[in-house]
This record gives structure tokens, sequence and C-alpha cells, in this order.
């Protein structure tokens, strides 16, 4: 049988096109935007408009996911594109910040500390991927970057608002650095507090808190954020050293502790 003897369409599989989701996909990124405006503004010696910044970029990069689930457009594509703007915004951008402010006056050690930051950044968001089935919901896997950024992002913006030089601090800031960049790459837990849902409905003094918390945080933005995410930071230790304490697992993997099989993780 001859082409001109099988039907038009016969025998051929229906080819599906596939599209990119507008919403969540534009709010990631803006949240990218936001790191490469840390990065530019750092270069330029705006590292109070660097750190803002990177906050936005956290706060965009928190609600992509949830519109995405809100309006049911979630996808592989938007998981691969959020790890990438991530790692632009919480991990070169952040590394790149402290080094123009404070670590490029150590030489070696400075671009050390830096790189270090950026690596495991890199590390933390790559078993980020790999781990996101077999993790407590509940809990991070180390520091989460987003976080880490702000802790770095904060003492900077904090002591630049303050008129203290990066020179003056730059053992202070490369101690902040690798404490921020290595505890990324840690088992420690860290509370995710994914359990809270915009689609469920709360008491109206959690709404009353929020909007106190909204408030406290315009009586100086820099001092009131960075507090935040000391203790933040702080916080998944002393939960590791208090489940210790009680003879409580300390870590975060819900089924198995071996690395899983990362086929269909993102289908």
């Amino acid at each position: 049988m001859n082409n001109e003897d099988t039907p038009k369409g016969e025998g051929l599989a229906p080819l599906r096109q596939k599209g990119i989701y507008v919403l969540p996909n534009l709010i990631t990124l803006a949240a990218m935007f936001g790191g490469f405006y840390a990065i530019v503004m750092s270069m330029g010696g705006r590292f109070d408009l660097a750190a803002i910044g990177i906050f936005a970029a956290m706060f965009l990069d928190g609600m992509d996911g949830r519109v995405a689930r809100l309006t049911n457009t979630q996808s592989a594509f938007g998981e691969q594109m959020d790890s990438l703007s991530d790692m632009v915004s919480f991990g070169v951008a952040p590394a790149l910040f402290t080094y123009e402010w404070a670590l490029r006056g150590l030489g070696r050690w400075g671009w050390v500390a830096a790189f270090v930051y950026v690596a495991c950044a890199a590390l933390r968001l790559a078993r980020f991927n790999v781990n996101v089935a077999v993790v407590d919901k509940r809990y991070f896997q180390g520091l989460p970057s987003p976080a880490a950024a702000a802790l770095v992002a904060g003492c900077v913006w904090l002591l630049d608002d303050a008129g203290v030089t990066g020179a003056q601090v730059s053992w202070l800031m490369f101690a902040v650095v690798l404490y921020a960049g290595l505890t990324m790459a840690t088992n420690v837990p860290f509370y995710s507090f994914k359990e809270f849902h915009l689609k469920k409905s709360v008491p109206f003094a959690v709404i009353v808190a929020i909007a106190l918390g909204i408030a406290v945080i315009n009586i100086h933005p820099p001092t009131v954020l960075f507090a935040l995410f000391v203790v933040y930071g702080l916080s998944g230790y002393a939960l590791y050293l208090w489940r210790k304490f009680k003879g409580q697992p300390t870590s975060v993997i819900s089924m198995s502790t071996d690395e899983p099989d990362e086929r269909g993780l993102h289908d």
C-alpha cells in the first residue's frame, strides 16, 4: 500500500502542544529580577537597595508556589524555574552582595567565604529537589536558602543603615556568611510553616497578629527583619538539641534514609 492509499491522519498520534502557565512563572521571574537587581545595586554601592531587592525576591518566592496551587497551575517547568530563580536570588546575589560590602578586603578569605555560601546554596537546592518526596513536609532539611539570604542581607542592611562600613566588620560578615552557608547544607530541621494554608479559615486573632506584625516591621525594617531571621536561623539548632534531649529522631526524612529514586519526582 502506498502513501496515497493511507487515509489522512490514520496511524499518526495526535501531537499535544504544551504551554507554560503565565501567572506563577511571572511571579518567579519577578523574584529572579529581585536577585538580579540586588546584584546590580551591589556593584553600584547601593547596599540598602540591594538588601531590599533580596527581601522582595524572598516575598515573591513564597508567593509563586502558593499561587500555582491556588490556581491549579503547578508544573514541572515551574519547579525548575523556581530552583533556578532561587540560585540567582538566594545563592549568587547574597554572596556578591556581602563580598562587595565587606569581604573584598579579606582577599582570598573573602572570596572563599562567598564561594562556600554559593556552593552550599546550590547543594541545598539540589538536595531539596531530590528529597522532596521523602522529607517531612513540616520541616526543611537545613536552613532554607531564602532565610539564609535574608540573614546575610539583613545583617548588611542593618549595619550599613547604622553607618558601619564593611571594612570595620569584615570578619564578622565572614562568620555570618559561613554560618548561613554551612547551615543550609546541614541536616538540622527548620520549621517550614507549610501547615498554614490560604484556603483554610483562621481565627480573627490571627489576622490581628498579622496586622501587628506588619506594623512592627514598619517601625524599623532593617532591625526587625534581621532580628526575625536571626531567631529563625538559630531555631533549627534549638529544635535539634531539644529532640536530642528528648530522645526523639532528629532526621526530617520521613520514609527512608536512602537517597530516593529521582524518576518521577517532578512529574
